[in-house]
This record gives C-alpha cells, structure tokens and sequence, in this order.
C-alpha cells in the first residue's frame, strides 16, 4: 500500500511535527488560518516541498481509492459494492461477454446456447446460402429450420460469411479482434485450414478464449471424426449400459454431444475469470471421450474395486452369478450402493412407460414393509438387515412389484413420498412436453418462429436468480449480418454495399447452365 511522508520544517517543534496529517493543500490552507505567525512561516516553506510531492499524487490517490473500495466492501477484494438494484435487475451474468461462435450439430452449439442464456452475445459464424447443417436435418415442416436446429441456437445472431473470400477473411479477422471468446467443433485441423490456428488468433487478440470440442484428446485417436454414440461407447458408457445377457447400449440421454458442450461452458467461464487475473486467454479443450468418462466415473470406482472382491450391490451377485474382469452391464441396479430395480405399475400392459422406479433404501425398510404388506420381514433375519437382503434382491423386488401393479405410477409416488421412500415415475417425452411444473420454472419453453410457428424447447437448465433468462427463438440464416457489421465491427454504409458485392456474406454465383 502507497502511504505518505510527514512534512518536516525548520522551525516546527518536534511534538507539533509528529501530530501533523499527510501534507494536503485542503489541510494547509486550514493549519494556516489556525497556527500562529511563526508557524504560518514555517507553513509557507513547506508549501513548495507539498506542491513538487502532490506530481506523485495520482497513482498514491489511485491507491488510496482502491484500499478504501477494499474496505468499503468488506471482504478484502476489489469486487465493486454489493448491488442495490432489485435481484434481477443487475443485468446478465456474462452482459458484455461477445462469443464468435463456429460450432455446428450439437456439442458446440449446446455450449455457446448456455452461454448465451446466461447473457453473452453469441454471433453464430454461417456458411452463406448454407448454414449450420442442422438447419435441413430431419425436418418436420419442409422449407423450415428443423427443430434439431432451433432447439440448439436460441438467444444467437446470425451472420453468414465466406471464409475463403478475401474480404470474408478480413471481417473475420475483425471479429477476431471484437469477440472475448471463440467456440469450434469442427474435425481436427479445419479451422488451422481456415488459417485461425490459436497461434494466429492470439496475435491479432491476446486476450482471446479459443475453446473446442473434439472427439479425443492427444493421443493415437485424435485425429479421429466422433459423433455421439461413438463418444459413449470410447467413454465407457456402452459397455456398462444394458442388460447383462445382452449387447453393450447407447443412451438417449446426449452425453457425449450435449454433455462435452456442458463440460466446455464451464471451462470457458472459467478461463474468463481467469483473464481477469492474468489478462490473457488461453486454449480450452474438452474431448468427448473424457466428457463421457467423466460422466461414468462410478463404473472407473466399480472396475477399481472388481480386484477386490464381488460388487455385492450388483443383482447378479445375489444370484449367485460369478464377475468377470470388467465391470458388467448392470440392467436396471441403482449403482449407489441402494437395491433398485424398475417395477410395473397399473397399465403396463398398454402403456410403455407405466413403470416406477423403486430404491429399497435402509432407513425406510420398515416403512417399506409395512406398504407393501410384509411387516414380518422387518424381524426376519432373511430380509431384516441390508446384507441379508442382498441374496433375496429379485424376490424382493417381486413382491413389491405386486403391490405397484396395483395402482398407476402417480399413485405410487404419492404414497410413497409420504413415507419418504425414493421412487420415481417413468415419465414419456409427451407427459414431460405437458408438465407445468416444468412449463412455470423456464425449462420448457414453447417460443414463437416466423417460419414454422410456435415451438417447445428446453430452457436454461441453470437457474440464477439474480440474471434471469428470457429464450428467445434461433437465429434465421444470416439474419444479424448487416447488424453485426455495423453495429459491433463499425463498417460504414459505403462498406456494407461494398462487401455486399464482393461475395464476402453471399452465396457464390452458381454458373449459367450451357444452352
């Protein structure tokens, strides 16, 4: 911390020199009206001395400033003041974050919508006359985006550009300089071709995120194309999902697509607080495979524990089935050290999703017991402790199974909730689509498209309560361009006609057909 001398003169006493403040001109111009003549002299030979000392004075008041911002706000830090405004009113979390956003299909886009929910300005870089591919894939209504499209690109701009035009190349380059942080997926070694390697892209903005998404990370398969299901299987997902008896499984859930890109937002917020620091970016690398091993790290505990002994919470060592030397498929046990299986309830017969699922948790066993008839079993020594159970799991869960056909899968969690046992309903897309709860918080959000109407999508699925999130629908191709030229790289009218006509943001002529 700066601190400042105290003023000496000839003819000031000692004791009168040690009381003296730091030398201001405010404080001498009050000791001068107070002090007597031989003082006023004294006063009127340190004045030069104050006046030659106060050219240092900016950076010391800086300084000041800042130690007492640190005490104002109490915790140590430059942080400003805690806000006043309403909650919600301080505007969004990453206001003033601009993205330049490559991404393309799902694990980039994901990203970068986050990102954009949360506040940044996400200007989606597009292929003129073409786009982001997902804008024609598995189409519900022809001529419109496809839901596939939508869904990931909310709360985005849209500006189309030629990569392989000179001009296009500069207005690249442009937003290079603009954006805080660039977000790609493409296959190894596209954007290098592009001539954006993160070499050049930190020469023209030092201070720039360069994030991507690829499939491996170095090693022997890094330059290998990845897609969803081929992350999940190279992430240790497939071969722990399904049945035992049956082949390895894919899930529905997109782990390796939407989940990599929920991995790379984290790292990217993360390197901007880090900028704050240090003052430059750096790279950011998620690979899918590790986004999906990350996701299965139970199964790395299991195949740890394998070498010591059976997984005694697995069904098939309750039937007496011997483990291999990898973890197996574990059809429908919980993986958490609590029995559970998936019961039938009411209606199963006609309907594919009148199922609960049921954890026989310890602390509830009697309540369980009580529910499901067998009151008994809680002083039975075969049912009546946790190892005891773990032989008997498939009777078990027959017995309870009995009971939950009995009533349909709200009615099963309705009771039991309120005996605090965990169940949860198989609930179908249709039923989630329908659900308030879902419709009241922001997770499900029906938006308006000028094309193809009213649409559901998932909402932020991140909850802040002081930057509120408002979805708004996808972005039509190209349809920020002029805006983002204008507005956040500062071209000129003059400029945009010219680059309008130098194939930079069009669509290349297709040649006249021969007559």
């Amino acid at each position: 911390m700066a601190t400042k001398k105290k003023a000496k003169t000839k003819s000031t006493p000692k004791k009168t020199a040690a009381k003296k403040p730091v030398v201001k001109k405010v404080i001498a111009k009050k000791t001068v009206a107070k002090k007597p003549v031989a003082k006023k002299a004294a006063a009127k030979k340190t004045a030069p001395k104050a006046k030659a000392r106060s050219v240092k004075a900016p950076a010391k008041k800086a300084a000041a400033k800042k130690s007492a911002a640190k005490k104002a706000n109490g915790n140590g830090s430059a942080y400003p003041a805690p806000s006043t405004a309403a909650w919600g009113g301080a505007g969004k979390a990453l206001d003033g974050v601009k993205i330049l956003d490559f991404t393309h299909v799902q694990s980039g886009p994901t990203c970068t919508q986050l990102l954009a929910y949360m506040g940044a300005d996400c200007i989606k870089v597009e292929r003129p006359g073409v786009g982001d591919i997902t804008r024609t894939q598995l189409r519900d209504i022809k001529g419109q985006d496809s839901l596939y499209f939508t869904m990931l690109n909310g709360n985005k701009r849209s500006i189309t550009i030629d990569s392989k035009n000179k001009k296009g190349m500069e207005i690249l380059e442009r937003l290079v300089k603009t954006c805080d942080v660039l977000v790609e997926n493409f296959a190894p070694g596209a954007l290098d071709r592009m001539g954006l390697t993160f070499e050049r892209v930190h020469e023209l903005n030092p201070r720039m995120i360069y994030a991507s998404v690829k499939g491996f990370g170095p090693g022997p398969y890094e330059d290998c194309k990845v897609y969803e299901n081929i992350a999940q299987c190279a992430g240790g997902s497939a071969s722990t999902t399904g049945f035992r008896e049956g082949p390895p499984l894919v899930t529905g859930a997109q782990i390796g697509d939407s989940g990599t890109g929920l991995h790379l937002a984290l790292g990217i917020v993360t390197a901007l607080y880090q900028r704050n620091r240090t003052g430059r970016g750096q790279r950011v690398l998620c690979a899918m495979q590790d986004g999906v091993l990350n996701l299965c790290r139970v199964k790395l505990r299991d195949q740890q524990r394998l070498k010591h002994g059976p997984l005694t919470e697995y069904s098939q060592y309750g039937e007496g089935i011997p483990f291999g030397e990898s973890v197996p498929r574990a059809g429908n046990d919980s993986g958490g050290g609590q029995p559970a299986w998936l019961l039938k309830c009411k209606g199963w017969e006609t309907d594919p999703d009148a199922y609960i699922y049921f954890i026989t948790q310890a602390p509830v066993w009697a309540q369980i017991c009580d529910l499901i008839g067998k009151p008994e079993w809680k002083t039975d020594p075969d049912f009546a402790t946790p190892p005891a159970r773990l032989p008997r799991l498939k009777y078990i869960f027959g017995v309870i199974e009995e009971w939950t056909m009995t009533k349909d899968k709200f009615e099963v969690m309705d009771i039991c909730n309120q005996q605090d046992i965990p169940v949860g309903p198989i609930l179908s897309m249709k039923e989630i689509a329908a659900e308030e709860s879902l419709r009241a918080t922001g997770t499900v959000v029906e938006v308006d498209h000028p094309g193809r109407g009213a649409y559901l999508t998932v909402g932020n699925p991140i909850k802040l309560f002081d930057s509120p999130c408002e979805v708004q629908r996808s972005p039509l191709l190209g349809e920020h361009t002029e805006e983002i030229l204008t507005q956040v790289l500062g071209y000129t009218d003059a400029e945009v006609a010219e680059i309008k006509t130098s194939g930079a943001i069009t669509p290349p002529e297709k040649p006249a057909r021969a007559a």
